[in-house]
């Protein structure tokens, strides 16, 4: 059983995360999300018991106690919604279009419509 454990102080890290969770049971896999650009933890990470039972009596024990200074928030995991993902708008409110010059006609190939189509001939 996977749980998702929010509130976590910033100088967590994944070996004591997991014993602070030992207890409970088996753990198979503990990850701390980390900020790309900082390198700095998010402040929330996940957990996987080998068990159900195991993971449904750390959320019964561990939701709200405080680790480290901070009151732990536990609950099952979720997976992530194609809509909960976070997307990123470089444009407003603008429909997605692919290349430059929006405000050009069409152009494929050849000579731009743009310009003006006088060629010295020889």
């Amino acid at each position: 059983m996977k749980l998702y454990i929010g509130n976590l102080p910033f100088s967590a890290t994944e070996e004591t995360l997991k014993s602070a969770f030992s207890e409970f049971g088996d753990i198979t896999e503990a990850n701390i999300i980390i900020d790309k650009f900082t390198r700095k933890s998010k402040g929330f990470g996940f957990l996987t018991f080998s068990n159900e039972d195991s993971g449904k009596q750390a959320i019964a024990k561990m939701d709200g106690k405080e680790f480290e200074g901070r009151a732990l928030k536990v609950s099952e995991a979720k997976p992530m919604e194609e809509s909960d993902r976070p997307r990123r708008s470089f444009g407003g409110d603008r429909p997605r279009s692919f290349g430059g010059g929006g405000d050009r006609p069409r152009s494929f190939g050849g000579r731009s419509n743009d310009r003006p189509n006088n060629r010295r001939r020889f």
